[in-house]
């Protein structure tokens, strides 16, 4: 059940009522009424904007209109109140008898309470994380895993059909330097004195396992053969050795891909999925043989002028035109992007969302083109940047790693501060702005530890249950429908008022999944942790508002009741992040 939707039903059927609605039904449309928490919870808890946003076309002010409307909402018995504030926006404050019915629902639901049918099934792709297969992951890469990775758990929660998808960067130019840096440590391994990685390969320790694979399985082999025949033969191996290091890192933060899909599938077969995705283009009438302006900031003479194969993606929403194949004949990379969109467009996807880093602003408006240009409109992009993560330890930045060799591994954050630190802290800031990450202080056992604070509240939840079965050793609390326990028994301010932010839970889960936005689910969890450790600290100062009270069973099983409830939402909020629920914390 959604609370702001039942409402916003109710608010349209009031305004329906009205005879100035009835005379203008033809002429005024009702779609930009709304209902959300008001923006002071002390007015209420659901407040409507409706006479702001109908008045002028209705030819009266809003704060007559609104009083017209209130005197339709009062009449709701699940309304106990209802008043008009500032130019006119409409609070209700909702009855206790709302409340209950409300739990009790929630309850019944379980942890499919917030869930939804918003996707519709619809197909979509997340891809996100897809590093070079160079080496670990770093920390620049953990942000993007982790927002991408719980984005695709909130649309799967909201009823989208959801794939999770790697692509592998595999085919350019610093493949090849991989292979090198991996040949130098095949020859270190076989006992060459290698003193100084030369400039320009990969100096971290990380690929020396790989030089000492290659000995065991090709000996003195390979040192000699001309680099044309081992090249191909060590740049497999080292793919192959950095992708099981990669997928050890994702594991480790709880990533977890169905489809990895590899650039090089795109140069197969003499380059056949770019051939078609450019052909696919100029049958649509999006390609064309030209030239290009300079560059901005590129000087004249070191421009060369010469024609080659554009994608006409100007006639799309980009900047300027793309070239997809080089005056040499060869593609270029952006070919292999629009290859890699047409693949997915054909594989059915019918909304395809990059996750990528913040240095790729200037690949979103291309992409944007590419979208509209492959899927006649049909398919939806959308690209997400991840800012920066800076690292700090007590407020002081922390070194690089040593077997890294030039930054700090995505393992190295993990294995410090737990999976689930590092999952949270990464979505406890929107993704469009740069987070700071401390070691120190995502380690505390504090209300300033978020995520700390959030599974404290679910582990409590849990304690309870444990309370109650000493307390009602004799009752089977498994098998109680603790829905039906509510009745009238839910009625303290108090609980009323986690009740309320309980039942914003799917408006919550919506709007995030709507605007691909996995951090708010992060920051209601934390709301929902601070109502519940508040309620259970008025009950240490207050014995009648305890949860467990051994000599009246009936209020003691309502309020496990609205634990349970507590305990769902947080384990389905959990889950989205991808972040464990523990019962117990010591």
């Amino acid at each position: 059940m959604n609370l702001f939707k039942d409402f916003e039903g109710r608010v349209l059927n009031a305004l329906e009522a009205l005879d100035r609605i009835q005379e203008k039904r033809d002429t005024i449309s009702l779609t930009r009424v709304a209902v959300e928490p008001p923006r002071d919870p002390s007015h209420g808890d659901v407040a409507t904007n409706a006479a702001m946003v109908l008045a002028k076309s209705l030819g009266t002010n809003p704060r007559a209109l609104a009083d017209e409307i209130s005197v339709v909402l009062e009449k709701d018995a699940d309304i106990d109140s209802v008043s008009v504030a500032g130019p006119g926006f409409i609070n209700m404050k909702l009855s206790a008898a709302y409340w209950q019915r409300t739990l009790a629902e929630m309850i019944a639901a379980g942890e499919t309470y917030g869930r939804s049918d918003l996707g519709g099934n619809r197909k979509v792709n997340v891809e996100y994380v897809s590093a070079n297969p160079t080496g670990p992951m770093h920390v620049g890469h953990c942000r993007g895993a982790v927002v991408g990775d719980s984005l695709a758990n909130l649309l799967s929660f909201v009823g989208y059909d959801v794939t999770k998808e790697y692509y592998i960067n595999d085919a350019g130019a610093q493949i090849d330097i991989l292979a090198r840096s991996v040949f130098l440590r095949y020859r270190e391994a076989l006992g060459e004195e290698i003193s100084e990685i030369p400039a320009g390969l990969y100096p971290g320790d990380y690929l020396v396992p790989v030089g000492k694979a290659l000995v065991d399985e090709f000996g003195s082999k390979l040192r000699g053969m001309t680099e044309a025949a081992w090249l191909p033969i060590v740049k497999e191996r080292a793919i192959d050795a950095m992708m099981e290091v990669i997928r050890g890192d994702l594991a480790a933060l709880n990533v977890e891909h169905e489809i990895f899909f590899s650039e090089r599938e795109l140069h197969d077969n003499g380059a056949k999925a770019i051939r078609e995705a450019i052909n696919d283009l100029t049958f649509k009438g999006y390609v064309y043989k030209g030239k290009l302006p300079p560059p901005k900031g590129q000087k004249p003479e070191e421009w060369e002028d010469r024609e080659q194969t554009l994608f006409k993606s100007t006639d799309v929403g980009d900047d300027i035109d793309r070239p997809l194949i080089k005056s040499d004949g060869s593609y270029t990379y952006f070919a292999a992007d629009v290859a890699y969109f047409h693949d997915k467009f054909e594989r059915g996807f019918e909304e395809m969302i990059y996750v990528l880093g913040a240095d790729h602003g200037g690949y979103v408006k291309r992409m944007e083109a590419v979208a509209k240009a492959v899927s006649e409109d049909k398919s939806k992009l959308t690209v997400l940047l991840c800012q920066l993560v800076k690292l700090y330890r007590d407020g002081e930045p922390v070194r690089m790693s040593k077997r890294s060799g030039d930054f700090v591994t995505l393992r190295d954050v993990v294995e410090e501060v737990g999976r689930d630190s590092v999952r949270f802290m990464m979505l406890y800031r929107k993704s469009s702005e740069p987070l700071d990450f401390d070691f120190a202080k995502v380690t505390e056992q504090s209300k300033d530890n978020p995520v700390f604070y959030v599974q404290y509240a679910h582990a409590r939840c849990h304690s309870v249950f444990r309370q109650a079965a000493e307390a009602f050793a004799d009752v089977d609390l498994e098998n109680i429908d603790y829905s039906q326990a509510i009745g009238d028994l839910i009625c303290d301010e108090s609980e009323i008022q986690l009740v309320a932010k309980l039942a914003e839970f799917p408006r919550i889960v919506e709007s995030a999944a709507v605007a691909h936005e996995p951090h708010k689910i992060a920051f209601y969890l934390y709301d929902v942790a601070s109502a519940f450790h508040a309620h259970w600290n008025r009950g240490k100062e207050a014995a009648e508002l305890r949860f467990i009270n051994d000599t009246k069973p009936k209020l003691s099983m309502a309020r496990l009741g609205l634990v349970k409830a507590v305990a769902a939402v947080l384990k389905s909020g959990l889950l989205i992040t991808g972040t464990n629920a523990p019962v117990e914390m010591r």
